[in-house]
């Protein structure tokens, strides 16, 4: 089994959501295990564009476990909009 771990060295913008994206490709499970919802990152699927606060961008490929660590911080009216969100795009 192998792990890919990606971790940001500044203080955020650094092109982290894109990164874990790729990798998602291939990964069973997709984990964020800090932060908070405070900032976003972009996702392009399907020709749509979605923007992700909290929820890993795995959840756009099937057959994978996603997971919200107990290091994120969760701010439960933002999560659950983002899942409605993620609901009305079929996702």
């Amino acid at each position: 089994m192998s792990v890919a771990v990606v971790v940001g060295m500044q203080w955020g913008d650094e092109g982290k959501g894109k990164i874990i994206d790729l990798f998602s490709e291939e990964a069973d499970v997709i984990a964020r295990y800090a932060g908070g919802h405070n900032a976003g990152h972009t996702i392009v699927f399907d020709g749509n564009q979605h923007i992700l606060h909290l929820i890993p961008s795995g959840i756009f490929h099937s057959g994978k476990l996603c997971v919200i660590g107990n290091g994120v911080v969760i701010d439960p009216a933002a999560l659950i909009h983002e899942m409605d969100l993620l609901k009305k795009a079929n996702i």
